[in-house]
Parts: C-alpha cells; structure tokens; sequence
C-alpha cells in the first residue's frame, strides 16, 4: 500500500500555516497511484482550509495527531448551499455553507486513526447568551461527503464543529465506528453525525456529546436526485445532546425506511429516541430497542422538552407525510417529561408499538414542566401547555403499550395520568403497571379513543 505523510509535500505543524495545498497534493498523489494512505503524523497542529479526499484514499491521524480547521473563511475554499439553516427549505435566500474535509462522486474513501479532527467551530462565534451561542450561518461542516460510496470512519475523534459535524449526503455501504464526536454543547446545528438520502449504513461504538442532535437521520431538499435514507442500523452508542440524541426527520423531504436502533445509552439529553416528521416523506419499519434513556427539560432554544421517546407527525410549513410500522422494546427512561406521540390530524401516525418500556419520571432541573414540544410547527402552538403523562398519545390509530410501566419520583401537581389517550382509533394496552401521579386522578384517560385495555 502507498503510504505517504504530509509532510513529504511541504505541510508544517506550527499551528498557523495553512496547510490545505499541501495536504492536497498528497491527496491527489496518492490517489493517482490507484489509493493508499495519507498521513497526518503525530507531534504537532496542523491547519487547514478546505480539502477533499479522491478515491482509493485513506486519511490516517496518527494518535497525537491534530488537523485544525483555519479561523479565515477564505481557506474554505469549497462551498455549499443547503436547506439546514433555512427551514429546511432551499431559497434563493439560503446560505452557502463550508467544507473542511470534503469528497463528491469518490469510492472507498476513509479517514481512521486515534488523531483529532477540530472543526473550528470556535472561530464562528457571534455571541454567547449564556445557554446557547450566536453564529453566521456561513460555518464550516467538519466533514462532508456528497454521492460517494464504500465510506469509513474509524477511531477518530471530532472536535469543535461549528456545523453538522459528519454530514453523508447520498452516500451508499459506509461504516463509522468507534469515533468520538466532542462538539460544544453551546453551538446550534452542531450534529454529531447526519445520513442524508443515505443506503447501508452502519453506525456502531461511537461516543457522541453534541450541541444539537447526536445522530440525525435526513432527506434534505438540495439532493432529490439522491433518493431516500434507507437500511441504517445504529447500535452500540454512548450519546449526549442539548437537543435530540437520535431523531429520525426534520429535513425530510423524502422517505426514511427501515432503520433499527439498539443497544445505545442516552443521558443529559433534551429529548431521546425521536421519529419527527415536519415535511413531506413518509417514514416506515424503524425499530428501537434495548436502550437507557434520560432526558431533561432545558432552555427553550432547543428543540425538546425532555420527552424520552418522540413520535411527530406535524406540518413545518404546509405538508407533512405519514408515520408508520414504528416499534420500540426494552427501553428504560428516567425523565422529567413522559413519552409523547400526536399527529396533526388523523392518518399521519398509525402502527406504533411499546413494548417492555418503562418510564420513571422526576424532577431535577429548574425549568419549567407540564409541557410538549412540537417544533418545528408553524400554523399552530409550538410549545404545548398540557400537564404530564407517562405516555400522552393524541390523534393516532393502531397503537399498542404492552408490558409497560409508568413510576413517579416527585408529584409536582403538573404530573398527572399514567396514559392519557386522546382520538386515539384502535388502542390495545395490554399489562400496563403504574398509577396516577395524584390520588384524584384516573390511571388512564381516553377521550374520543376506542381502547381494548387491561390497564392495571
């Protein structure tokens, strides 16, 4: 295998030089000698501007190794406009955004090796607020890869992006795993890792902390010739976020099929396992399972209210798709908030499955209760006032909770029923152990909602 270290090709560790020329001319060497291994050796910084791997080519930080993203806009010298920053929308209005590392139309491509990637996301600050900062929307995705296939990200650790960290767009078979992702949990649009109208893609022991979603599964507007996100499987995650530590949607414009989530622990996040639908595909077959949960209510700049388990069909702007066949098993939550599913009207949620899932809701944090969060919703209240349930299900058909629980730490009065159900068609609960927060209320409450129930 062709090995060949950057530095060969002039690049310095003084932390100041911007090394992109020189990463790049290795990169295109290495790559017209049919692949190998470019290095970033340890011992020293490395800046950089914009560059983008070739195909056949494998970007390896030695450990100790850090390649840093330039504080000076005109070293990203590529650019792209994107729907993230706009409502999900593309307009002529929208924003281009940067590229650290970069590839397009490339096969069997990889960046591995126990260095560091900084994003220098600290560069793109406007303002602190005190819970979250102020950015220009012109901010650098760390990585982003556009319609390549065969991709590998291994043992790497990402640090300090002030953008969607790992951003696949139209990517087909990639595996990323073992990677630690360590964004500020201050800086909005901050993803940890995003799929974009991706295929066969396998995320597994990966450590993510990040200041909006962890992992984010999407079809955005900008590539429809890119197709759906379909045949993802996530499994063997550590996840930490200030908003959604796994959601599936948002920027969806497309379908999202068959995707199964097991074996991930969540804490400190302002929301947990999330299927939230805003535009016009249709998401189908997801499964969650076997994961610990804990989510907390935080500051209205985020997207959450510390729901543990999130099913949303609700209009961003003017259409919404449906939600169907989505099923989650053995989850233990500890929360401040209780499980929410709703539709915006009937037909968008139908087929969910809770099985095994226990939920124990608490207070611990200073932020106000009794609320739901159907953001991003624009014809309607997008903070829900509504007191607290274990599970609050509202417009949806064929719903099952079997073998679930519901347990109470503190009783603020804003906590209520153990389910409370309402036009609901087609509900079995089946085993459910819990009580009302409060002596004076119903366990289970069914408004406009046809139940077959064997409630306690």
């Amino acid at each position: 295998m062709t090995t060949v270290d950057i530095t060969e090709y002039g690049a310095v560790a003084d932390g100041t030089t911007n090394n992109a020329a020189a990463i790049q001319a290795t990169i295109d060497q290495v790559s017209s000698l049919g692949g190998g291994r470019v290095v970033v050796p340890s011992g020293g910084t490395f800046k950089t501007g914009s560059i983008m791997l070739k195909s056949n080519v494998d970007l390896h930080l030695e450990r100790g190794a850090v390649l840093d993203g330039s504080e000076r806009v005109e070293d990203y010298t590529e650019r792209f406009k994107v729907s993230a920053l706009s409502s999900g929308e593309l307009t002529d209005n929208s924003d281009d955004t940067y590229i650290l590392v970069g590839a397009k139309d490339a096969k069997n491509i990889a960046i591995t090796g126990a260095g560091t990637i900084r994003g220098g996301g600290r560069h793109f600050i406007d303002s602190d607020t005190g819970y979250i900062y102020r950015s220009p929307n012109a901010r650098p995705f760390t990585v982003f890869f556009i319609h390549c296939e065969d991709v590998t990200l291994r043992d790497t650790r990402f640090t300090d992006a002030g953008l969607w960290c790992i951003r696949l767009t139209g990517v087909d078979r990639a595996l990323i795993t073992g990677i630690r992702v360590d964004t500020d949990l201050k800086f909005p649009n901050a993803d940890g890792i995003d799929l974009d109208r991706c295929r066969q893609v396998r995320i597994s022991d990966c450590e993510i902390s990040s200041g909006d979603d962890a992992i984010s599964l999407k079809t955005c507007e900008e590539f429809p010739e890119y197709g759906p996100t379909e045949d993802i499987v996530i499994t063997n995650c550590t996840l930490r976020s200030t908003s959604s530590a796994i959601v599936i949607g948002v920027d969806a414009v497309a379908d999202i099929r068959n995707v199964i989530v097991s074996n991930c622990v969540i804490r400190s996040s302002h929301r947990g396992l999330a299927v939230n639908l805003g535009q016009e595909g249709n998401f189908d077959n997801i499964l969650f399972s076997d994961c610990i949960v804990e989510t907390r209510h935080f500051a209205d700049d985020w997207w959450g209210h510390g729901e543990p388990i999130y099913v949303s069909a609700f209009p961003w702007h003017d259409k919404v798709g449906r939600i169907t066949n989505v099923r989650f098993r053995n989850i233990l939550a500890r929360s401040e908030n209780g499980v929410f599913i709703a539709g915006y009207s009937a037909g968008l949620v139908e087929g969910v499955v809770l099985e095994n899932v226990r939920v124990e809701l608490d207070r611990w944090s200073s932020w106000p209760g009794g609320e739901y969060d159907r953001r991003p919703f624009e014809s309607g209240e997008q903070i829900y006032q509504h007191p607290t349930s274990g599970f609050h299900i509202d417009t949806a058909a064929d719903v099952t909770l079997r073998n679930c629980e519901v347990v109470w730490g503190s009783r603020p009065d804003n906590f209520s029923h153990a389910v409370e159900a309402i036009d609901v068609d087609g509900l079995v609960i089946d085993g459910l152990r819990g009580e009302a927060a409060h002596p004076d209320r119903d366990p289970a409450v069914f408004e406009h909602s046809r139940a077959q129930e064997n409630v306690l």
